[in-house]
């Protein structure tokens, strides 16, 4: 390159593409993926040729193919197509049609009259975390697992668009990429005249919507598993495109495994500026499988060693001991709670009335107590125990965040829900901790979601229903921090009774000094300490993977009904038990904070359900009927009674409380102020006892018609 050299800033161009070679390569390639379609086999099935006849004989054109079976066949076309998706799907999707045209076509040459069909990639190595994904992967195809928090409604993409000149009514026909990629509409008309000067105008083009092909395209954002953040970092996620068949296969919630070309597009938002090299990630999805733990309705194909393994291990006597053992096991005691616990992991029986209502079969419990009870601990191995789980405190969580927002979307300045933890753990279990720390109003959100396992939503003109079949596990502690056992379960208690009734076992976990239950704790604190293991449980405990498996068998393939002697038996401990209850509140004078009501019964059903299910029983029968009434006295009656004390003391301490009341209400106008110390001393002497004169002062707090000042050394009317 004499003279001139390369310095002048003249555009040196050269042609790399190899012409007719190239062409060759892309029509070996294509024979070589035809071949494959044609030719692969699992002993004497030829696998995907079957596989697309039946698909086109629904109607569905579509040809799902794991990228193993590529390897196993020719192993330098699957090097191209994880190097090189984009230019080898193509030629795929070209070879299935061939393959088609042999099916639907059988005899002629030509494409015409044969569907377009659709290639779905899935690979079941070498999963990449989102946070991973960087520029070493763009271009490439990259498999990656996490759960879908929101999901657009359905758009038309076109594929080829046809532009009509305006003036010259030529037409040209421009293809489009797939994804997120956009089309350039050129400036000049291509018509050639011999006539110099004769030249259409600048931007000719407009476009023949009539005559444009579309394909329907879906954008996804997917967040990455729970389980896969490291702590102390916020969850990552990334924005998928999703076409054609692959679109409307999840939504909000959905655990997916997707597989996907790793690509960019220019965003609104950056364009415009003075950053036009940046460019922002997105996958091009590929292929789509919903996880197989996922969601409660999305069925788990088991091998037959594992279904032998599950049979044998429901055989087990005693299983749901040793089931309820091995939860927790560093924790001493609390045997109860386990077995409550157990049973919330496998829930009840879903069921679906002639008339349309549904029934949950997803158990909810409460434990409620003093601090250092473990009850956070057991919060934790539950949502590490079970397949799908959400852990959140209270504090922390509003409402929205526990059921649905809605979000705008920067781009196209839409509105979108995504779901929030009650959704994402649909399926599965959502534990609250601190549930007494949260505002009233974000508790009340999540009564719809607790029986009716639906969130409605009507925001920014969105208008829908989610589902929500997750079960609750909430620990609380009581109004003063700790359990006082001289007040009433009303006092100790500062949930409304519209949210204890959805619960259907109410544990109350009292911090009791026992010397000998001390040195025990002591004991086997000190063992966990110093050993990291606890005290053996008797006949081994399971592990967390043995019980994650197994949770996820049982729900699936057993659904036990009651057996008509349990069923009896029920309606008989749901009469007595609330006559039982009348008895109580008939001796205390005041209704009972936690309700027995038909919900309470319906609990006792689940419960025995779900002691059925664990020894995969078809039937629940006297013997679980048992054991759920068991529990249910060990919990929310045992609450229900606590502190009700002797009932003539009750009886008594009622009637000196309403006549301090009336006293107060006499003596003091509306406005007024008096000492507490002053009030006290006046009633005491007068012959109250302290105790009523401080319950009587509490509850016309409680009622607004007292009101405490200056530290509570004042009190104050305010209210009739």
């Amino acid at each position: 390159m004499s003279g001139e050299g390369w310095d002048t800033g003249r555009v040196y161009t050269r042609n790399v593409h190899r012409g007719e070679d190239a062409k060759e390569d892309r029509v070996v390639q294509q024979q070589q993926l035809f071949d494959f379609i044609q030719n692969f086999r699992d002993d004497s099935v030829f696998v995907y040729r079957e596989q697309l006849r039946q698909n086109l004989a629904v109607g569905e054109n579509v040809l799902h193919v794991s990228l193993q079976d590529v390897a196993s066949f020719d192993e330098a076309v699957s090097q191209r197509l994880v190097s090189h998706p984009a230019d080898v799907l193509p030629l795929f999707e070209l070879a299935a049609r061939n393959s088609a045209r042999r099916i639907v076509a059988p005899g002629t040459q030509g494409l015409e009259g044969v569907p377009e069909i659709q290639v779905t990639l899935r690979s079941t190595t070498g999963a990449v975390n989102i946070r991973d994904l960087g520029s070493a992967h763009i271009s490439r195809l990259v498999c990656v697992s996490g759960i879908v928090i929101g999901a657009s409604s359905l758009a038309s993409k076109a594929t080829s668009v046809v532009l009509q000149c305006r003036s010259c009514r030529t037409t040209k026909v421009v293809h489009v990429g797939g994804g997120f990629a956009g089309v350039q509409i050129p400036r000049t008309c291509d018509r050639e005249s011999e006539v110099p000067g004769d030249r259409c105008q600048l931007d000719p083009y407009e476009i023949v919507t009539d005559k444009c092909t579309f394909v329907d395209q879906q954008t996804l954002k997917v967040q990455e598993a729970p389980d896969l953040i490291p702590v102390g970092e916020l969850p990552r996620h990334t924005i998928m495109s999703a076409d054609r068949s692959l679109t409307n296969r999840v939504f909000p919630g959905s655990r997916v495994t997707v597989t996907g070309i790793f690509t960019v597009y220019q965003s609104k938002s950056i364009k415009g500026t003075s950053a036009v090299a940046i460019r922002q990630p997105y996958l091009r999805v590929v292929g789509i499988e919903i996880n197989k733990s996922g969601n409660s309705f999305t069925k788990r194909v088991f091998t037959p060693e594992e279904e032998h393994e599950f049979v044998a291990l429901s055989r087990t006597p005693g299983i749901y001991q040793k089931f309820a053992s091995s939860i927790a096991p560093s924790i001493y005691g609390n045997e109860d709670i386990k077995r409550a616990i157990a049973c919330l992991l496998f829930g009840g029986s879903k069921k679906a009335l002639p008339d349309g209502m549904r029934l949950r079969g997803d158990i909810n419990v409460l434990l409620l107590g003093d601090p250092g009870t473990a009850k956070s601990q057991l919060l934790k191995f539950t949502e590490k125990v079970s397949p799908i789980s959400i852990y959140t405190s209270g504090k922390g969580s509003s409402a929205a965040g526990l059921t649905a927002s809605v979000i705008k979307d920067p781009s196209s300045r839409e509105f979108y829900l995504e779901g929030g933890a009650m959704v994402l753990a649909d399926g599965g279990v959502v534990c609250i901790d601190e549930f007494d720390k949260m505002r009233d109003e974000d508790r009340v959100a999540i009564h719809e979601a607790m029986e009716q396992q639906t969130i409605s939503i009507a925001k920014a003109g969105i208008t829908t229903i989610l589902n929500a079949r997750s079960s609750v596990l909430a620990a609380a502690n009581p109004l003063f921090g700790r359990y006082d056992e001289t007040k009433a379960p009303g006092e100790n208690i500062d949930f409304q009774t519209t949210i204890l009734s959805r619960f259907d076992m109410i544990f109350i976990v009292k911090d009791e000094h026992n010397e000998q239950r001390d040195q025990t704790i002591a004991r086997h604190v000190m063992q966990v300490h110093a050993t990291r293991a606890p005290v053996e449980v008797e006949g081994g405990e399971l592990s967390l993977e043995t019980m994650r498996r197994y949770v996820t068998y049982c729900k699936e393939r057993c659904a036990p009904r009651l057996s008509p002697e349990a069923a009896e038996k029920l309606s008989s401990f749901f009469v007595a038990m609330r006559a039982q209850l009348w008895s109580l509140e008939r001796d205390s004078t005041e209704r009972s904070v936690i309700p027995i009501t038909v919900r309470q019964l319906e609990a006792v059903v689940r419960i025995s359900e779900a002691l059925a299910k664990i020894s995969l029983s078809p039937v629940a029968t006297i013997e679980h009927v048992d054991e759920a009434i068991r529990l249910f006295r060990m919990s929310t009656m045992d609450a229900v009674q606590s502190g009700q004390g002797d009932g003539t003391t009750r009886s008594d301490l009622s009637s000196e409380m309403r006549r301090i009341e009336h006293e107060i209400r006499r003596r003091l106008p509306i406005g007024s102020q008096v000492s507490v110390r002053a009030i006290k001393q006046d009633f005491v002497a007068q012959g109250f006892s302290a105790h009523a004169v401080d319950r009587a002062l509490y509850l016309l707090v409680r009622q607004e018609s007292l009101q405490f000042k200056s530290q509570r050394m004042v009190i104050q009317r305010v209210g009739a």
